[in-house]
């Protein structure tokens, strides 16, 4: 009788996770809205000048891209350490379709957006913003399908979008990162050492990892590195007993934090950042502002680009023996997938602030180029998804 409950526990936690990121990923749809509207009512000069407000030297929009995204980094360094060594990305066999999907994701939308920004040295530098995909607002979509979508693609989905994170933050690590403070690099790395010395240690209470954590977050400000990736570093020391055959594994430190950010950066965090970020002006905007290199370059590396690297890729894959398509699933389901994965609305525009960090009408095409394209890939992949017939439906009429 116990091997049927320690096989449900990983299953039952996954269930968990895809239907709290589903439902913040509609949440998040709901804030984007509301963020447009305000930016484009009566309410608009309160909306932008609360956003420009000093608060302890640093104004409330820096506060909330650069020490709550900080926390959503940390989540997301929990997630990708826990799939990389408990999780679904825990053999290289889990890992190929995904990682190859991925990386097709990360490297046909870079290009597409490089081709329309190739005679330009400072639009060029955005070249990295239509690679990220938002799992959130993926799974989002998702939901709305119900049970036409097998679990085995929401699952590919989940862990397409870890990969993907885990190159989102690598790429921000080395390309995006401004002038060095040697002193603070040195606290930083000090600090560092000091959180993989509890780890190694064997400390298992969280506290002592999460005041190191603020002081590397505020060493990591001020050595030019982007504050975010302490959150990612701190999650890489939190200690995992990986104990798959045991059903009270979630006991693990990293389990615990995992579960407890959980909700408070879906449903605060997250939606926080989108309402900040999602707003726009559309006065003096037309039709004409999306044929601009950066808003075109971004639209169509997420809506073109994604699908075709995360399909093209994941095709040569599977047709190469290397990976199979997933349990379930049919060929329009797994493109309609690649279609979501065009959805890149947080790490999008998160990656777009660093590239452009001094010039609003970028940012603002970078919100423009981003909304639009996702919208697009939210669309189009949900109609497909919707008309496609699930595989066990055409076995059954073959």
């Amino acid at each position: 009788m116990a091997a049927p409950a320690t096989r449900t526990k990983p299953l039952s936690a996954l269930r968990d996770f895809l239907h709290s990121e589903a439902a913040g990923g509609i949440v998040l749809m709901v804030v984007a809205a509301l963020a447009l509207v305000v930016a484009n009512s009566p309410a608009a000069p309160l909306y932008f000048s609360v956003l420009k407000s000093y608060v302890l030297g640093l104004s409330v929009l820096h506060w909330i891209n650069d020490a709550l995204m900080a926390v959503f980094f940390l989540l997301v360094g929990l997630e990708i350490k826990r799939e990389m060594l408990d999780g679904q990305l825990s053999s290289w066999s889990r890992r190929v379709l995904p990682g190859f999907a991925a990386l097709g994701g990360m490297i046909a939308p870079a290009l597409v957006y490089v081709g329309f920004n190739l005679g330009s040295p400072e639009t060029l530098r955005g070249w990295a913003i239509p690679a990220a995909t938002d799992i959130a607002f993926a799974l989002g979509v998702l939901s709305l399908l119900g049970s036409r979508v097998p679990a085995s693609l929401k699952v590919f989905l989940t862990a397409l979008a870890i990969l993907d994170d885990l190159g989102a933050v690598i790429i921000i690590a080395i390309f995006y990162t401004a002038d060095l403070s040697g002193l603070h690099l040195g606290l930083a790395a000090a600090t560092l050492a000091a959180l993989v010395a509890l780890n190694r240690l064997g400390v298992v209470r969280l506290l002592p990892y999460l005041l190191l954590g603020a002081a590397l977050w505020y060493f990591t400000l001020k050595s030019g590195v982007h504050a975010t990736l302490a959150g990612v570093a701190l999650a890489l020391t939190i200690p995992l007993t990986p104990s798959p055959a045991k059903p009270d594994s979630t006991v693990s430190p990293l389990h615990r934090l995992e579960h407890g950010l959980h909700p408070y950066v879906a449903f605060l965090i997250i939606p926080i950042f989108g309402f900040a970020n999602a707003g726009v002006s559309f006065a003096g905007l037309g039709l004409a502002t999306l044929s601009q290199a950066v808003p075109l370059g971004i639209m169509l590396g997420l809506f073109l680009g994604k699908q075709i690297g995360v399909f093209g890729f994941g095709w040569l894959a599977i047709r190469a023996g290397l990976a199979d398509l997933p349990a379930r699933a049919s060929w329009a389901q797994f493109y309609g997938i690649a279609l979501l994965c065009g959805i890149g609305f947080t790490m999008s525009l998160f990656i777009g602030l660093l590239a452009f960090p001094d010039s609003a009408a970028l940012q603002d095409q970078t919100k423009i180029g981003v909304l639009a394209g996702s919208l697009l890939a939210g669309v189009c992949g949900w109609l497909l998804l919707r008309l496609a017939k699930p595989e066990g439906m055409r076995d059954a009429k073959d």
